[in-house]
């Protein structure tokens, strides 16, 4: 595949419009609709790296779809310990707190 239908995979991915991708890129949106038209146009890099950031994927990804370039989200450890505490009936969460502020 190339930029064209990587750029559509991850348009489509994320769920974002053509205008929605263009606010927040910086780029117009007539520019990226010929990105995506049969045109088969490729940005300049700085553009390329525009659309990338606004995507939140990989210049790579766009140009090459290579999915190993996507950037992997990883859970810290705060966002575990978070997701654990939410899960707990309030009693064990009360006395969670109590530990916290006995620190």
């Amino acid at each position: 595949m190339g930029f064209k239908e990587n750029l559509r995979a991850e348009l489509d991915y994320k769920g974002m419009l053509v205008k929605e991708l263009a606010k927040k890129s910086g780029i117009k949106k007539q520019t990226i609709d010929n990105y995506l038209s049969a045109h088969n146009s490729m940005p300049n890099a700085e553009t390329a790296v525009k659309l990338a950031r606004a995507l939140e994927t990989s210049v790579e990804f766009l140009v090459c779809g290579k999915e190993a370039a996507r950037p992997k989200k990883t859970k810290k450890d705060h966002d575990i310990l978070l997701e654990n505490y939410q899960r707990l009936v309030p009693q064990k969460k009360k006395l969670i707190l109590d530990l916290i502020l006995a620190l």
